[in-house]
């Protein structure tokens, strides 16, 4: 979608209540689309998916991301944490920011374990989104 030339981001996640005793060592598929602007991660075992649509993502992660890796998952999982929570502050505010509207919740719930791929993934859209639309989402620093 385009509003005033800028792509909206649209994220959409699907978290289930699923136990995080039976199912912490599911692991997440990665697909990425021929356009190149869609990443989509899914969990059958869990029941979520995740789909980021930004325009550049893909080839920002693969060239500027830290490595899989780099980071711990409790580090990933705390940042997220701060950003989904101030993600989800400007969506229930209805905040435009440079055209940019907080389109979609994001349901990520701390008491699940979603592994370390869909951690790193949503830890590298949130830098990537704030570095593309000079948006800051918490008093952490944002540096790929």
């Amino acid at each position: 979608m385009k509003i005033g030339g800028v792509f909206i981001v649209f994220i959409f996640i699907l978290w289930s209540c699923a136990s995080t005793s039976s199912k912490s060592n599911a692991t997440a598929v990665v697909q990425k689309t021929s356009s190149g602007d869609t990443l989509r991660i899914a969990n059958d075992s869990l029941e979520y998916e995740v789909i980021i649509i930004e325009p550049g993502f893909y080839g920002w992660l693969e060239s500027n991301a830290r490595p899989r890796g780099y980071y711990t998952e409790t580090f990933l999982e705390s940042r997220n944490r701060v950003w989904v929570q101030e993600w989800n502050s400007r969506f229930n505010q209805g905040r435009r920011s440079k055209a940019l509207q907080y389109e979609m919740r994001i349901d990520y719930d701390p008491k699940i374990h979603y592994g370390y791929e869909v951690n790193y993934l949503i830890y590298n859209f949130f830098i990537f989104f704030q570095l593309r639309h000079n948006e800051r989402l918490g008093v952490f620093d944002v540096r790929p």
